[in-house]
């Protein structure tokens, strides 16, 4: 049976808390531990995440899964974005300090589910944007020892805009993105990209994939209308040690939604769980 414990307050980037969530079986054997990073305007609570979560739970593994702690939602309001100040602040640097401060948290002394958790068998799994942050802090920290990227971007520069556009966003401060979901318009500072190119070389994925040894495994849609599949075969060449599951006809959340009203993931998150596993073990 599964134990779940929701909305757990860490202290992130700049002191601002951001909620986890921590799912384990109830037996005190010490599994492997998986964090999950969710991507650009994404959060731990979207869609499939809990289904995905305890479906890893089920075949023994110890899952954590939070919120970025600029990604735009509050302790009380996890799911939509009230805090789009937050948001506006929100940067790679900020998105590694917070994943870097989950990997403390649980390689600390006092943590809490030390009897559910293997400490010394840590994965990470990040979708989109969330899979090019895992995969620079893999390179970076020696905790981590295997990797598996969901949708994964290959390059954040390229995602920047160019010319004119980041002219005028320069000029003005701030640039604004719809989230077709809340229809809400969410805020960029101009230091989102300023922050990039002080740290440029760190955030160069190509240069992390191709500095990490440890196991990658990688997943992309076929199908993937917001980031092309070319991604997936880019950081295949880059890493060294990797292997690619293309998902046929799969688009780039591989058939879920959000809200997901179903007791059960689509048949391609079922793949993907199936395929990770037997990857992690």
């Amino acid at each position: 049976m599964t134990s779940t414990k929701k909305n757990i307050a860490l202290a992130g980037a700049c002191g601002r808390q951001m909620p986890l969530d921590v799912f384990h079986d109830s037996e005190k054997t010490q599994k492997p531990i998986i964090i999950f990073c969710h991507g650009y305007k994404g959060f731990k609570d979207w869609g499939v995440w809990d289904l995905m979560a305890k479906s890893f739970t089920e075949k023994g593994f110890f899952f954590i899964k939070f919120n970025f702690s600029h990604n735009g939602g509050t302790m009380e309001d996890p799911i939509d974005f009230p805090d789009l100040k937050a948001f506006a602040f929100n940067n790679y640097t900020k998105e590694l300090k917070d994943l870097e401060i989950v990997l403390d948290w649980v390689s600390s002394t006092d943590f809490p589910y030390a009897d559910y958790a293997d400490t010394s068998n840590i994965s990470l799994i990040g979708h989109s944007r969330g899979g090019g942050i895992v995969i620079i802090k893999a390179s970076e920290d020696k905790r981590v020892k295997k990797l598996i990227t969901l949708a994964a971007v290959s390059d954040f520069a390229s995602r920047f805009p160019r010319s004119s556009e980041l002219e005028k966003w320069k000029k003005d401060g701030v640039a604004y993105v719809e989230n077709t979901r809340t229809r809400q318009q969410m805020p960029h500072y101009f230091q989102f990209y300023e922050d990039f190119k002080k740290h440029e070389e760190r955030f160069t994925i190509s240069r992390a994939a191709k500095d990490s040894k440890i196991p990658h495994l990688i997943i992309h849609g076929t199908e993937d209308p917001t980031v092309s599949v070319e991604n997936a075969k880019e950081l295949q060449r880059w890493s060294r040690n990797s292997e690619i599951l293309l998902i046929e006809n799969g688009n780039h959340v591989f058939g879920a939604s959000h809200p997901w009203e179903k007791e059960q993931l689509p048949e391609q998150f079922e793949q993907i769980v199936e395929k990770s596993i037997h990857f992690l073990n």
